[in-house]
């Protein structure tokens, strides 16, 4: 027999967004981590082409399920789940993410600081579009990776529209709702010191660990565990 608090966290949805140079696949494991503890999770579909157009497809994804939301966004993907704008959002959970205040612009964010040693040099093709450098998904995307994994990481990529970054981002929800932040002190894109930077201005709670920018991929039950703590956060409230 369930109680009320296990009710309200089965009427709970996660929704995911993955962040530049990434898919949905990306999530794998911790879609699966979140499906053994029996959370209802979904992954978020997002065109890379601009940041109005992955807010959108964000609210389209919200638009699928009923019931309160839990967001979640990796990388580039935290500036974009602040741009949503459903009442269902419960909470936002920013993992090694950027999360831009009004009026700033996801590369402020990005180039806060100087970047690793080991960061890839990025610059629109001829297409206009910013894609990875093979060699760095080794380096910094995901350093702690298989060879397996960095290998699909490689093959799936998509490329990231400068739209996506140089554009001023919107009042942010984190101004609205309760947020949690995975600082990642491995991480080779995003500066620790800018997460840290990030996490403290939105008052967000903060979970610190030795994972690399990609712990979706590289430490999938520390990311689930985060997102489980909101979710028991938002049925209790």
């Amino acid at each position: 027999m369930t109680n009320p608090r296990e009710e309200k966290m089965a009427k709970i949805t996660v929704v995911v967004a993955h962040g530049a140079w990434a898919d949905g696949s990306s999530w794998a494991r911790v879609i699966a981590a979140l499906k053994s503890d029996g959370v209802n999770v979904i992954a978020a579909p997002l065109p890379l082409t601009s940041l109005e157009d992955d807010a959108a497809a964000v609210d389209r994804s919200i638009d699928r399920v009923d019931g309160p939301i839990v967001l979640v966004g990796h990388a580039y993907a935290g500036a974009v789940i602040a741009e949503a704008r459903s009442e269902r959002v419960k909470a936002l959970i920013y993992v090694a993410a950027l999360a831009p205040d009004e009026g700033e612009k996801v590369a402020e964010m990005f180039y806060r600081l100087p970047p690793h040693p080991k960061a890839p040099k990025l610059a629109p093709d001829a297409n206009g579009l910013i894609w990875l450098p093979d060699e760095a998904f080794k380096s910094a995307f995901a350093q702690n990776a298989s060879d397996e994994d960095l290998a699909v990481l490689a093959a799936v990529q998509r490329p990231i529209s400068p739209a996506c970054i140089t554009v001023p981002a919107g009042r942010p929800l984190w101004k609205h709702v309760p947020s949690w932040f995975l600082i990642a002190e491995d991480d080779r894109m995003i500066a620790p010191e800018t997460q840290r930077f990030m996490a403290e201005r939105m008052k967000a709670t903060v979970r610190t660990h030795a994972v690399d920018h990609t712990p979706i991929v590289t430490s999938p039950r520390v990311v689930a565990d985060i997102i489980v703590e909101a979710i028991k956060h938002v049925a209790k409230s």
